[in-house]
């Protein structure tokens, strides 16, 4: 059954306008300290739409972007997660990437006096970095999406200096090992044998030891937290095997520490339909959401029907849907910031659980223009929740809509929201729904309100945006 729609009075939200807070959870009630009572604290997917997450008992739209990747290592961390809360955000990606980007990061291993590692022993910084990312966004509300492994660390450039290529420790030989000094080729053609570690690959034991002995270390102090969600790979091509054992491997760690935990994959296919997303989509025993940023390599209408047939196909068993990276910025080649807007919007409307803009180059991070989009999406949210109304996928109910002009989310009858990604003009349905509705205008643009004014039921409605550039439309039946 679905949730009831609670709007607020429209006169309250247009006018008054609705803050970066108004989104904030609300005050839970103490409950006896309970293993029960904990769990239901968690990050988890909402026991009413489980499409969507909540989080200390209650709803909550995942929105996000950031300026790093594996935010744990930045300096300026805590600043960088205020920015966020402000404008906002509600939601990062925290990867375990220690690959040498900047002059900042450190790897995971205690470094020896003669320049090698010893993997058995750790580097106190790098988990120190770690565990205050988990403590600060832990006091924010922010939720945490960890990547446990980046195939980018351990290959080209980045494979040569790592800890785990033996030349660079005292643990194990090439010859023990199976790992070879250097990969040139490209992460993306998945030749790099750390990757192939399992029993039910290649059997490594003495690199899928040292393997374990990381996850388990980032799990002790992860597992204290109740926000924070697992991703095991970035991006990744590699064998099913692969995923499951180290799904299951969380899993089990989880278990015996009393914890239940939310995982997925996340797969290199820029096609939704590839078999490589089945693995996920076909498993919700194992991973219990999924992430589709590679859809966002997509554009237009195409990338709204990929992101709906996947909403169609895991409809027997529901589950949130991620996107925690939206590509698209200006001088890069995966779209410029148009299409870096449209895509998160498509998917912010369409029913996502969550979106993040990714850190620049690739996307927008936490520019002025994601700002705005965080400022839009939650002014937005004061007025309709979108975990109460239902993407319109086949766009039923507009007419006079050219290719990519508008998309829609409904409940018809109470509540309809109209994204324009670039001005534009069409018709709303609402023939079979008479009554007066209030419509209420935000510009993406600068993330404010842009006006109101009255719709009459009982037809279709022309809803025209107001000029050019991407527009958001909230239009609410007055007597909600």
């Amino acid at each position: 059954m679905k949730p009831t729609v609670r709007f607020l009075p429209i006169f309250l939200v247009c006018l008054l306008g609705a803050s970066a807070a108004s989104f904030g959870q609300p005050e839970v009630k103490r409950t006896r300290d309970t293993s029960a009572a904990r769990d239901a604290q968690r990050i988890q997917p909402w026991t009413e739409n489980p499409r969507y997450w909540q989080y200390r008992g209650q709803p909550v739209l995942l929105l996000g972007g950031s300026k790093d990747d594996n935010l744990f290592q930045i300096p300026d961390l805590e600043e960088h997660l205020d920015e966020i809360v402000r404008a906002g955000g509600n939601y990062i990606r925290n990867t375990m990437s220690d690959r040498k980007d900047f002059d900042f990061e450190v790897y995971p291993f205690k470094p020896l006096a003669d320049g090698k590692y010893d993997l058995d022993q750790w580097n106190e910084e790098y988990w120190k970095r770690f565990e205050n990312m988990l403590r600060w966004t832990a006091a924010r509300d922010i939720i945490v999406q960890i990547e446990v492994w980046d195939r980018f660390d351990y290959s080209t450039a980045n494979w040569p200096p790592h800890p785990y290529n033996p030349k660079n420790n005292v643990n194990y030989t090439h010859e023990a090992s199976g790992l070879a000094p250097e990969y040139p080729d490209s992460a993306v053609r998945n030749r790099q044998p750390f990757f192939f570690t399992t029993p039910k690959q290649r059997n490594n034991p003495v690199v899928l030891k040292y393997q374990q002995r990381f996850v388990d270390k980032m799990l002790s102090y992860s597992l204290q937290y109740d926000h924070v969600l697992y991703c095991i790979d970035n991006e990744t091509s590699g064998e099913e095997a692969w995923a499951t054992y180290w799904a299951e491997y969380l899993h089990r760690r989880a278990t015996e520490a009393g914890k239940q935990i939310c995982v997925t994959q996340m797969w290199d296919a820029w096609d939704l339909k590839a078999e490589e997303h089945r693995r996920t989509l076909d498993h919700p025993e194992r991973y219990q959401f999924v992430d589709v940023s590679q859809n966002n390599h997509r554009k237009g209408q195409q990338h709204w029907d990929n992101f709906q047939w996947v909403r169609q196909y895991v409809a027997k068993h529901p589950r949130p849907v991620n996107t925690t990276k939206t590509y698209g910025a200006d001088g890069f080649r995966f779209g410029d910031n148009r299409d870096g807007l449209e895509r998160w919007w498509r998917h912010v409307i369409g029913g996502v659980a969550s979106a993040r803009f990714h850190r620049p180059p690739a996307g927008l991070g936490l520019s002025e223009p994601a700002v705005a989009s965080l400022r839009a999406a939650r002014k937005l949210e004061s007025l309709v929740k979108l975990w109460e109304v239902e993407p319109d996928a086949s766009h039923s109910l507009l007419s006079d809509r050219a290719n990519n002009e508008a998309y829609l989310a409904a409940a018809p009858g109470r509540a309809y929201v109209l994204y324009f990604p670039d001005g534009g003009s069409v018709g709303l349905d609402l023939r079979k729904h008479p009554g007066r509705y209030t419509l209420c205008w935000i510009d993406i643009g600068t993330g404010e309100w842009a006006g109101t004014k009255d719709v009459d039921g009982g037809g279709v409605a022309t809803i025209a945006a107001p000029k050019k550039g991407h527009w958001l439309a909230g239009i609410v039946r007055q007597d909600n």
